[in-house]
């Protein structure tokens, strides 16, 4: 059984990112063998991300906050606030604003995300040492 907070994600390594504007408990990862990995992260009001997992399928659930996603394939904008799901079905490239309030996300990777990904080139890419644990 694995029990955690997300506050203890501050204080291990590889459990906690973070950046101008966002910052993300990861509370299950590849390495726990669960086969998904699952975040809490927030968006900073008036921030906005733009983001692109392309090799990993990814659920969003908004807890709190208001903001939208912007498909960047076709320009549709979707709001987000609390009780709404995203789901980014086809490794969409994106932007993710936050409007008013901090948004608050219970975020879900298959498969699951080693922590160690890099941004390159638009996007997140696993590094070798996660390619190797595949």
């Amino acid at each position: 059984m694995i029990v955690r907070t997300a506050q203890d994600m501050r204080n291990t390594p590889g459990r906690y990112g973070h950046g101008h504007g966002w910052e993300s408990a990861r509370l299950l990862l590849a390495s726990d063998k669960m086969g998904f990995s699952l975040h809490e992260t927030v968006v900073q009001e008036g921030h906005e991300l733009t983001l692109e997992y392309r090799h990993h399928l990814e659920a969003n659930y908004c807890l709190e906050g208001c903001g939208e996603v912007v498909n960047l394939a076709n320009g549709e904008v979707h709001p987000i606030g609390p009780g709404v799901l995203y789901a980014l079905d086809r490794n969409d490239r994106h932007i993710l604003r936050a409007t008013l309030g901090s948004l608050r996300l219970v975020c879900i990777f298959s498969p699951a995300l080693a922590g160690t990904e890099k941004h390159v080139d638009g996007g997140y890419e696993p590094t070798i040492a996660d390619e190797s644990s595949e």
